[in-house]
Parts: C-alpha cells; sequence; structure tokens
C-alpha cells in the first residue's frame, strides 16, 4: 500500500500544471505604467504619492525592475505587455529610422496580454498605452502627443480609438469636451486626470478583465527639468491621483475585493550635462555624408542612451572592421563617456537584432545624432535609452489586491517578467519567450 501511495504522488508531480484555473487569483487586472516611474517615488516617504506608497506598503514592491535596452518608452511598453525583448517583440525604437513611428499593433511579433485575454473569453480596455494603433482591443483609447501631430489623419486620437464613436462616448459620459492638444498633451499633469476619468468610465460601463493604462507626464517633466525639479513632484502627484481615481471606481462599484493592480514603469533617468555625437567620428573616417545622412555608408541612430550601427549595406564588413577599430583606439577623454556594446552582447541582451555594433552613454551623458559642434557638448535635463544595468536607470514595480503577497519584497526584477505575472493573476498561460511569473511576490 505504501509503495501505491508513493507511486501514485510521483506520477501526480508528474503531470504538467497549467496557470488556467476554475477560481484564478485575480477576477480582473488594471495594469498602469508611469513613464519615468523611479522605485524613489514609493520608497522614499516625502515623494507626493501617498496612494503609491499605501499600496507597496499593504501589497508587494521591487526595490527596482531592470528594463531593455534601448530602455525608451515603445520597446519597454511592449516588453510589459509580452515578456519578450526587444529582439523578441519587435520593436525597436519609439521611431524606427526607417518606418517611421512605431504606433502600430501589427508590428508587435510576440504574443500579448490582449491577444491572451481575448483567446480565453475576456474584454479588454486600453488608455494611452503605446503601440496600439489597429489592436483587436474590445475598447481601445489611443492618446499619444507624436500620434497627435502624426499625419495619419486630421484628428488620429478621436479617429483611431475604436470601437468607433467610443471617444466621443467618453467625452460626453466622462470628462467633458476636450481640446485634445491642450487636456491630452504630457505636458500638462492634469492629462493624468482625463486619462483615469476614461478609465473609470470603461471600468464601470464595460467590465474589462485586462485594463492597461499609460501616464506620461512624470517622463515629459524629468526629460525637461530633470530628476529632482519641483515639477517632476507635480507631475506624480498627478499620477498617484490617478492611480487613487481607478481604484475609488473600483470600490464603489464593489469590485475592489477580486480586483489586482499591477503599476510599473518603463524605464528610469539620468541627469544629463554632456552630449556625444558619434557620428563626427564617422565624417572624420569619410563614412557619413552629413548632407544625406540616410545615404550614408554608415550612421548612428542615436536615442537617448542608446545608439546603433546602420550600413547602407549590411554586408560592408570593411566599414565594420573600421568603426570598430576607431572605436578601440578612441582618446581617452572621449572613450570615456561610451561603452562599446559588439553583436554578441546584443544577442546575449535580445536587443537590436542586425545592428553590427551599438553603444551606451554612461550615466549622466546622451547621445546626439548630428555632427554640428563636435564630438562632445553640453546638455541639460534629463534622459534613458542607457543599458538599463545601473540604478537610475531602474525603473519600479508595485503590485497590489487580490492574488498579491502582502508584504513581499523583490529585489531586482526583470521587466520581461511583468507581463507572465499579469497573466497568472489572471488565470492564464502567456508564451512569453523571456520572461516567467514572479512566484515571491503573487500568492
Amino acid at each position: 500500500m505504501r509503495y501505491l501511495v508513493i507511486t501514485l504522488l510521483s506520477f501526480l508531480l508528474t503531470i504538467p500544471v497549467s496557470y488556467a484555473q476554475d477560481a484564478p487569483p485575480a477576477d480582473r487586472v488594471i495594469l498602469i505604467s508611469i513613464d519615468g516611474f523611479r522605485p524613489d517615488f514609493y520608497l522614499e516617504p516625502h515623494r507626493p504619492a501617498p496612494m503609491l506608497q499605501q499600496m507597496a506598503r499593504e501589497g508587494a514592491h521591487a526595490k527596482g525592475v531592470r528594463g531593455v535596452f534601448p530602455s525608451v518608452t515603445y520597446p519597454s511598453h511592449t516588453t510589459l505587455v509580452t515578456g519578450a525583448r526587444p529582439a523578441n517583440h519587435g520593436i525597436l525604437y519609439n521611431r524606427d529610422p526607417e518606418e517611421g513611428w512605431n504606433f502600430f499593433y501589427e508590428n508587435i511579433t510576440a504574443p500579448t496580454l490582449w491577444a491572451l485575454v481575448a483567446e480565453n473569453g475576456g474584454i479588454t480596455a486600453n488608455v494611452g498605452w503605446p503601440v496600439t494603433v489597429g489592436a483587436a482591443i474590445d475598447f481601445n483609447v489611443v492618446i499619444s502627443g507624436a500620434l497627435s501631430n502624426s499625419d495619419l489623419s486630421d484628428d488620429p486620437i478621436r479617429d483611431l480609438t475604436t470601437p468607433e464613436g467610443l471617444f466621443e462616448e467618453l467625452e460626453r459620459e466622462a470628462t467633458g469636451r476636450l481640446d485634445v492638444g491642450y487636456d491630452l498633451s504630457n505636458s500638462n499633469p492634469a492629462k493624468e486626470g482625463r486619462v483615469a476619468e476614461m478609465a473609470s468610465y470603461l471600468i464601470a460601463e464595460h467590465a474589462p478583465q485586462l485594463l492597461t493604462v499609460a501616464l506620461q507626464v512624470t517622463d515629459s517633466f524629468q526629460h525637461r527639468y530633470g530628476r529632482e525639479a519641483p515639477a517632476v513632484d507635480r507631475a506624480l502627484a498627478a499620477a498617484d491621483r490617478a492611480v487613487a481615481r481607478i481604484m475609488e471606481e473600483l470600490e464603489r462599484h464593489d469590485l475592489l475585493e477580486r480586483t489586482a493592480f499591477v503599476i510599473s514603469g518603463d524605464h528610469g533617468f539620468s541627469d544629463i550635462d554632456l552630449r556625444v555625437q558619434p557620428n563626427v567620428w564617422l565624417a572624420e573616417a569619410g563614412l557619413y555624408d552629413a548632407n544625406d545622412p540616410q545615404s550614408s555608408r554608415a550612421r548612428f541612430e542615436t536615442s537617448g542612451g542608446a545608439a546603433f550601427l546602420y550600413l547602407a549595406d549590411p554586408e560592408d564588413s570593411e566599414a565594420v572592421d573600421t568603426i570598430t577599430e576607431l572605436l578601440d583606439t578612441l582618446p581617452p577623454q572621449e572613450a570615456r563617456w561610451i561603452r562599446v556594446l559588439d553583436r554578441d552582447f546584443l544577442d546575449e541582451e535580445r536587443a537590436h537584432p542586425t545592428a553590427p555594433v551599438a553603444l551606451s552613454a554612461v550615466d549622466g551623458v546622451t547621445f546626439g545624432g548630428g555632427i554640428n559642434g563636435g564630438v562632445l557638448g553640453a546638455a541639460s535635463g534629463g534622459t534613458h535609452g542607457h543599458l538599463p544595468d545601473f540604478p537610475d536607470m531602474n525603473t519600479g514595480l508595485v503590485l497590489w489586491g487580490s492574488g498579491v503577497r502582502a508584504g513581499a519584497v523583490a529585489p531586482l526584477v526583470g521587466m520581461e517578467d511583468i507581463a507572465p505575472t499579469v497573466a497568472y493573476l489572471l488565470g492564464l498561460m502567456l508564451d512569453a519567450p523571456d520572461g516567467t511569473v514572479l512566484r515571491g511576490v503573487v500568492e
């Protein structure tokens, strides 16, 4: 009999276990990104973020989240909903050098949380998440400053929100008539309140199992003023109030008990005082044409603290050898500000899949794409994009509510692990190429 019991237990332990359950940890997940969200926003009590700090105390949080390279908004937000790094989800930049802004959902090459929920019969909603134009999200409000200034239509935010008429419904029932260029501008902290009202209305009227919300003014103000400016506290307070407004709507409808919040960011921020222009080196080597950069034999495409080498002929190994030698022999007063990342490193990082060489600036330094003014020049404000392996580039993570392990504190987690964790809370399993469930912060 003892042998039979042991054999039966051994058999049961080998049965594959799916996350899918009759009673998932949560009935719904509110996934919120705060652009430029830093761990100190909820770890330091003097920050004007009482809601986030309460959720971090009562729920779970990470001391930091290591992001992706480049640590910029669109690739990072795509990792947050796929569990994939850029090479595996296809969104390599905010604005692709060849194709333009990465607005379109069809360019994502990895499975997303929205698709997973839809496949399992759930309702999805979104307010402002990047790379969602054309997404099969049931209620999809696309908000972006770049989108507002695009030529996709005369009024792209209203026109591209789906289903047709949803934006007008939100204006009528939730926000009042909006001046899109002002009310939804990343330069206006009041934007976060408008976003929260839209999200709250979708919760009350359409009951999504997955709601994604992007709050972005914190990013805009840190770019303009740097990490510690009073304006950043103002933007943080607006984001914190938006989170509280969404929670209050759930509470009003008796939905809070079975709801999980997952609040993350996309990158940290580096205060900058120096700009490096790597295309000056290429121009001096006769590889870069300042009059026609796109036709240059070689050029660095820059994005804050990241720069990727592009070749007119991808097979031009001679140019790669020349540039590699050039970078290896830079004078110390220039070499000290950059890190050279070779193809093997980029493969390990699952970053840009084809660039033969990339650069990451050191903390405090940004890249410029031109050549005027020489290699080194002054800079101000803040930026990101760097290889995310130093503390200021870490972003944050707070989890609260149903299915969250109260009091759990994770040290440093990977951004690619957040999407599988959201899926787990919904009782689902995401086919994430690079991530896994953060078992330490869920029940």
